[in-house]
Order: C-alpha cells, then structure tokens, then sequence
C-alpha cells in the first residue's frame, strides 16, 4: 500500500475554494481568524455519512459557540450535496471537491482497505485548523458512529 502524505498538527493548512451546496464559492481562508472543522466523507446520503453529517448538525450550536466553523467536505457534485443538505436539515456548507485535489491535499484519498481489500477512496478523516491556518489537529479513518462525541471531547467541549 503506497502512503500518501498526511497532514499533522503545526503543519499549514492547504488552501482551499471549493463549490458549496448552494452554489457559492468557499474559501477556507473566509474563515481565517475563526477555528475551523474541516471533515471529508465518501458520499452524501450513505448511511455512515448521513450518521456522521447529523451528528456534526445536531452539536452545531456548541462547535459555533465555542468557535468552531464546520466544514464538511466530499467528491459529490453540489446538486447532490444540496438534496442531501435539505433533507437532513443540515445548516454548515457542504463542499464540492470532484477531481478530488482537496481531499489529495489534505491526505484523505487514496488507498484504504473496504472489507479487507485495497481500493482507492475517500478516507474518512477530520481537521481542525486553527485561526492562523495551522493543523491543530489531523485525524485520520475515523469512524462515523461516535466521531463528533470524541471529537468534543477532545476539544474539551463535550459536557
């Protein structure tokens, strides 16, 4: 299995601007000033994506409170990530990456075991960059289930 490079904590944050669900261009340095959550999953609407995408939304109030942007980021095309935006009722921008060089940037594509085989994928991953632009934190094959609760408490928000 070839390695691709991942990302760790003091590293700079690679630039992004990428298609919202809505049409709009995103920046990751709109956000600059701002603790920013950025998270890539393999494709809206699937049951571990949709599990994880809720349980951003439903603790969106105390990721924003406390300063965090969430970002959440996927090769889907933003006609898809609008629909599944509107039926999930979620409220944080869901971002296009296609000819997935963001998630390349970031380390989260590439090769990963699916059922004990090697395919090339999506790796679920989670970043939280912080005000200046710098990796404060990379996380890499997290798991939908439980992701967004370890993840407050690794922030110490949880209560």
């Amino acid at each position: 299995m070839t390695e691709q490079k991942r990302l760790a904590p003091g590293d700079k944050a690679p630039e992004f601007t990428l298609t919202d669900s809505e049409g709009n261009e995103v920046s990751l340095a709109d956000f600059r000033g701002r603790s920013v959550v950025v998270y890539f999953y393999p494709a809206a609407g699937t049951p571990g994506c949709t599990k994880q995408a809720c349980d951003f939304r439903d603790n969106l109030a105390e990721l924003d409170d406390a300063g965090y942007q969430v970002l959440g980021i996927s090769p889907d095309k933003p006609e898809k990530l609008a629909k599944f935006a509107a039926k999930e009722g979620l409220t944080f921008p869901l971002l296009s990456d296609p000819d997935k060089t963001v998630l390349t940037a970031y380390g989260a594509f590439g090769e990963k075991k699916n059922y004990g085989r090697v395919v090339q994928g999506v790796i679920r991953s989670t970043f939280i960059v912080d005000p200046e632009g710098t990796i404060a934190k990379a996380m890499y094959n997290v798991r939908a289930t439980g992701h967004v609760a370890k993840l407050l408490r690794e922030l110490d928000l949880s209560a």
